[in-house]
């Protein structure tokens, strides 16, 4: 087994197991680990066993230089489950549950798909739990996605604040999201973001979902906590005035540089997380360059 590489508040492990059929190296002492040694698209089922065991142990986990067909992309997919509702956009022509996440050099946005710290889809009664990343051609620089740990933030709070927010429901709404897209299309079509084409019901994202602020994940049985910058826009029976200050210290406080590990993208790179016990969020950094992704999600459960 690889050294232990304990986060430095000591609550935290991620340090990689000792595994027969991949290889795992730890990305930073917060979370992830690239996945090395196995072709996404020709999986055994006693490799694939081990990738799950390790997204579950590292949150997010990687692969560099694969080749997936849209097919391969669905197929490893429904392996974690069924597929799971997005509700931004269309998928690719033959092949609905593979949605295109495309910036095209020419394009000048100010808001780009997967901006602001997140959760996907939170605001959804049954949000993905498992989100699978495909990056096909991707800027030379620039693009990076951070991920946070909210398993690690939620060990890290004190015993008292964990009793107060045990009892508490988070509403998970889309209405910040849905303003900021209405002003950045102010003079563009409707249905487009950048080169992304949107497919959304904005009454049923603003309208939201109520979840537990801190979630029980039903694997590992760790839990986190279900809160972020973008969707978490109040707590059931608070007003606005005093669950803005905790929500807010909550979202910092998990999205402190400590908890994150950053991600470089490079052509042919598939990314898997468990949207369940980490967020993450994209930067608009690579203007003049093209950006290709295709994302597919899994089915979740409603949040515990």
């Amino acid at each position: 087994m690889m050294k232990s590489i304990t986060h430095p508040t000591g609550r935290f492990d991620n340090s990689a197991k000792d595994y027969q059929h991949i290889k795992a190296v730890p990305l930073a002492a917060a979370m992830g680990a690239e996945i090395q040694g196995v072709d996404l698209s020709n999986l055994s089922d006693e490799a694939f066993r081990e990738i799950e065991s390790a997204l579950y142990r590292h949150k997010l986990i990687f692969f560099r230089d694969q080749d997936l067909s849209f097919t391969d992309h669905e197929n490893l997919t429904l392996r974690f489950g069924e597929f799971g509702t997005d509700a931004y956009t269309k998928g690719v022509e033959g092949h609905e549950n593979i949605q295109p996440v495309i910036k095209e050099a020419t394009v000048q946005t100010k808001m780009v798909f997967g901006s602001g710290w997140h959760t996907d889809s939170a605001f959804l009664a049954r949000p993905p739990s498992i989100a699978i990343n495909y990056g096909k051609d991707m800027p030379p620089f620039g693009g990076d996605t951070l991920f946070a740990n909210t398993v690690l933030a939620y060990n890290n709070l004190s015993p008292a604040m964990q009793e107060m927010i045990a009892p508490l429901k988070v509403w998970m709404s889309a209405k910040h999201v849905v303003a900021s897209m209405h002003a950045e299309r102010a003079d563009k079509k409707a249905s487009e973001l950048g080169s992304l084409e949107l497919d959304v019901d904005t009454q049923k994202m603003i309208e939201g979902s109520y979840h537990p602020l801190v979630r029980t994940h039903p694997v590992s049985g760790e839990k986190s906590l279900y809160v972020d910058k973008t969707y978490a826009c109040g707590i059931e029976g608070m007003t606005e005035a005093e669950s803005r200050p905790l929500l807010d210290f909550l979202a910092s406080f998990a999205t402190q540089e400590s908890f994150v590990c950053r991600l470089k993208w490079y052509n042919n790179t598939v990314i898997m997380w468990d949207n369940r016990i980490c967020l993450h969020q994209a930067f608009n950094d690579y203007e003049g360059y093209r950006r290709e992704m295709y994302r597919a999600v899994v089915m979740g459960e409603q949040p515990a």
